[in-house]
């Protein structure tokens, strides 16, 4: 099974504030949704609490939440208390790839624990002042594909979607 990360950061690493995201990107938006649907999704508390209650649980998708709270509930999705076993329910339901999606102390432990084959990053070129960030990359990573694209009407950023897999 491969084990990616999916994440939007900008120049300076920051990928949220105040427990939101802080631009509006919808190509980004639609990749996330179209490259997640029908995996399995791992994600803290945290940032299933920021997604709005009308997409929550996330739709076509196993919901995975970890957290150290042993009687948190969340409707729709499964509770686990680590990544590693988030990762086992996927690897038992036969999964291909499982994603996951954030927040900042939960990329941090997976990039630490050394769990990820692929990180899917949008690179969005601005810088933006945050309390949460994606952590720096190590130089086992190695780019395989970028795609950039330009602000718009409907993208006030230039961003890249970049892929990178473990050296």
């Amino acid at each position: 099974m491969i084990v990616s990360i999916i994440v939007a950061a900008s120049e300076n690493n920051v990928i949220g504030n105040n427990n939101d995201l802080i631009w509006h990107l919808p190509k980004d938006m639609k990749f996330f949704k179209d490259t997640t649907k029908g995996h399995h999704v791992i994600m803290g508390r945290k940032n299933l609490e920021s997604i709005p209650h009308k997409f929550r649980p996330l739709p076509n998708r196993q919901n995975i939440v970890v957290t150290r709270n042993k009687k948190y509930v969340a409707n729709g999705c499964l509770v686990v208390a680590s990544i590693e076993e988030g990762l086992s329910i996927a690897k038992k339901n036969k999964e291909k790839e499982t994603f996951i999606i954030g927040g900042g102390q939960i990329y941090k432990l997976a990039l630490e624990l050394n769990l990820v084959d692929k990180i899917y990053l949008t690179r969005i070129h601005a810088n933006f002042d945050g309390d949460t960030f994606f952590p720096p990359l190590s130089e086992n990573w190695k780019e395989i594909n970028r795609v950039s694209c330009l602000k718009d009407q409907n993208h006030k950023y230039d961003y890249d979607f970049i892929t990178l897999i473990k050296k």
